[in-house]
């Protein structure tokens, strides 16, 4: 347990490492005044001011010693001060970083719940019955997010007033973007879970249960869905991590606070210290997130705890 963890926190400080040096050298790599990022593109600035603000943060070195600069600063932990906002970068995302995680969260949980019961519903049925759920599923998979969300806007807050437009801090408000948010997510899960399901029911074991006298129900609840829930633990922990690509569009939709509206406004000014955080931040929950998939691995198959020892 302690060498499994060990290894995902040394690929996790790669990653993330890789991450924002391709994030450095992007952003360096785009063409323009590196002082009118700082200052602002409209601002008037007088030669001292450029040549002061040109030494203070290095932009007269070498690329190199750039990169080496930063990246010490970024190894003791200072992300340094947003460009635009005239703030320090950790506050920046401790006021946004709330509202997306909540949003992801929501969007999980739903999106997993839908799948079980889609997925437990379809598992072994008919012909036509799968061949419905499937076209659904790719139906909901293939939906663009941003469309999803003006669709259901307009119906259920403009038409019917169900829940609000926009904001965010209550439950009414997180319902709608959540959903918008797990419809495309469910739509993968239920065709991963269904056909674990379905590959489990198929194993010699399932026969021996079903020789026993145990019925269907008790047959799929305590022993094909375990063995199916490893492939859902996957594709659980790579939705999560890949959901903030989709809260990017659906908190701009919903104009909710987040770190979405953030990193495309600083992406666009291109502040630095911004966008570099955020890219760690996302680099960091994917590992976490890897990390606690393996754990869940341990929990859902027993040969996996004696093998691990």
């Amino acid at each position: 347990m302690i060498a499994l963890i060990l290894r995902r926190v040394l690929a996790g400080v790669a990653v993330m490492w890789v991450a924002a040096t391709l994030t450095f050298a992007a952003l360096r790599g785009v063409r323009g005044d590196p002082v009118a990022a700082v200052v602002g593109s409209g601002a008037l600035v007088t030669p001292e001011v450029r040549a002061q603000i040109v030494s203070e943060y290095g932009f007269d070195q070498p690329l190199v010693v750039q990169y080496l600069r930063w990246l010490s600063r970024l190894v003791s932990g200072d992300l340094g001060w947003s460009y635009q906002l005239g703030q320090p970068v950790t506050e920046v995302l401790r006021g946004q970083l709330g509202p997306t995680a909540e949003l992801a969260i929501a969007a999980t949980i739903t999106a997993v719940l839908a799948a079980v019961v889609l997925a437990l519903l379809t598992a072994g049925r008919g012909r036509t019955t799968r061949s419905l759920a499937s076209m659904a599923e790719l139906s909901a998979a293939s939906v663009p997010t941003f469309w999803l969300g003006l669709v259901a806007l307009t119906f259920f807050s403009f038409r019917w007033q169900l829940f609000p437009a926009t904001g965010a801090g209550s439950l009414s408000a997180l319902i709608l973007p959540a959903v918008v948010l797990a419809v495309p997510v469910a739509g993968v899960l239920t065709q991963v879970l269904r056909e674990g399901l379905e590959t489990a029911l198929a194993q010699p074991f399932a026969l021996s249960v079903r020789m026993r006298g145990i019925g269907p129900v008790a047959l799929i609840g305590r022993h094909a869905l375990r063995h199916a829930c490893i492939a859902l633990a996957t594709m659980t922990g790579w939705v999560l991590g890949s959901l903030f690509g989709g809260a990017v569009l659906t908190e701009t939709v919903f104009a909710r606070p987040g770190l979405g509206r953030v990193l495309l406004s600083a992406i666009a000014s291109r502040d630095l210290p911004v966008v570099t955080a955020v890219v760690l931040l996302v680099a960091a929950a994917f590992t976490v997130i890897n990390l606690l998939v393996d754990l869940a691995y341990l929990a859902i198959d027993p040969r996996l705890r004696r093998r691990t020892g």
